[in-house]
């Protein structure tokens, strides 16, 4: 019998040999000799809520007696258990020798390069540990952006958006704003269409506030693939697409986040935020051209395909669970400095000057400065301004709350005007 275990880390599997007598107490020993979590570090549930870092714990109710017979939990083949702990795994006992004897080379069944060899060297295992020890999203931004995919996409296809903030000294990420570049989503693919001109407004004003590019959200489609192997946290597409973007943005805090639909045992729907780091083993197969980026229809979405053979536990595969390369990164939430009340860009309708009054009128008994506070109308005033010079200074008019010049004031009255 076959119990799978979600816990912070993923999805994995235990196999219980004589499920007729296994009680909760088996559980836990063989949590700890098949998964390395030690027994008195276990919290189980059969409540999904157990995992989530912002629900009251102490409110969901846990397999706390050892001697309850799983069979009368109502446990099967395949049934899901929900673990948390709060120590440090122990190591994966070691797979067996290698036979410095096994035929390779010219004198074996299969010939053996040096690609090859050095391959069988990389051995898949889980990291414990992000860079990023945690990310704090600006509420209104988060909420302007899960509104849209659940009002108005019906997480029907998927979306995605980089988020702009700042890397603190603690190595936590705060994210301020988010940008949503043009694209097009289906239900398993995210096809981002760089506007090279309209990133370097967005750039632009990310500098004259003092921010940076800190990482990439996207969504799950309520009819994405299912995968016949088993549940999976992200697909293979999207670790791919994440580590991709993750190696772009060249910082070693980089947070990929994630929005979807959860629907709870009495049908109630709720939207759910997750965020992770690629792991440094993914990243190191990404950078040397070992991850197998192209795929098929029949693809089974729970596994990533590499290109040569790699050590997953005791096996050469040339397939991971993609849960492998997750480090889940702790997830928060705070009132930023920034507005996120204006139309948002390359959405289904066209921002125009006309948004631009219409949210003036609305601020006027408000200091000019704080009326642009809002990063979605400095992206549209953006293309009517010099990026070099005129487009970081406005922002960081913005940034330090300061009187914003007269010219800048007359330009974006008359084009409000112009409306």
């Amino acid at each position: 019998m076959i119990l799978r275990i979600r816990s912070r880390d993923g999805l994995e599997r235990i196999t219980i040999p004589n499920p007729a007598s296994a009680t909760v107490s088996t559980v836990r020993s063989l949590i700890e000799s098949q998964l390395g979590v030690p027994s008195s570090s276990q919290t189980l549930s059969l409540d999904p809520k157990l995992l989530l870092s912002s629900s009251d714990n102490s409110s969901v109710q846990t397999l706390s007696d050892p001697s309850v017979p799983i069979s009368s939990l109502g446990l099967a083949h395949g049934s899901l258990v929900f673990l948390s702990y709060n120590e440090s795994r122990h190591s994966a006992p070691p797979p067996p020798p290698r036979s410095v004897f096994a035929p390779a080379g010219s004198f074996g069944r299969n010939k053996m390069t040096i690609d090859d060899l050095i391959a069988r060297q990389i051995r898949i295992t889980r990291q414990e540990n992000p860079h990023c020890v945690s990310a704090s999203f600006d509420r209104a931004s988060a909420n302007a952006f899960q509104l849209y995919v659940s009002e108005t996409l019906a997480f029907s296809v998927k979306r995605g958006a980089f988020l702009y903030g700042e890397i603190n000294s603690d190595s936590s990420v705060s994210v301020e704003f988010i940008y949503e570049p043009p694209q097009q989503g289906t239900e398993d693919v995210l096809t981002l269409l760089p506007d090279p001109e309209e990133e370097k407004l967005v750039d632009a004003i990310a500098i004259g506030l003092g921010m940076r590019r800190v990482g990439f959200i996207f969504t799950q489609a309520v009819g994405r693939k299912k995968s016949e192997t088993g549940e999976y946290t992200l697909s293979a597409r999207e670790v791919a697409q994440a580590v991709a973007l993750q190696a772009e943005g060249q910082a070693p805090e980089w947070v990929t986040a994630v929005v979807k639909l959860e629907v709870d045992e009495d049908g109630g729907a709720d939207v759910h935020f997750e965020a992770f780091q690629m792991s440094d083993m993914c990243a190191k197969l990404f950078k040397d051209g070992l991850l197998d980026t192209e795929f098929e229809k029949n693809d089974d979405p729970r596994v990533l395909k590499v290109k040569k053979e790699v050590v997953v536990g005791s096996k050469d595969s040339k397939e991971v669970d993609n849960d492998f390369f997750l480090v889940p990164v702790k997830i928060a939430d705070h009132q930023g400095p920034l507005q996120c009340t204006f139309p948002v860009e390359n959405r289904i309708t066209t921002v125009s000057l006309r948004a631009l009054k219409t949210h003036l009128d609305k601020t006027k008994h408000l200091p000019f400065v704080k009326r642009i506070s809002d990063f979605h109308l400095l992206l549209m005033l953006s293309k009517f301004l010099d990026v070099n010079s005129d487009v970081p200074a406005l922002a960081e008019c913005v940034k330090n709350q300061g009187t914003v010049p007269e010219g800048y004031q007359l330009l974006i009255e008359s084009l409000a005007a112009t409306s």
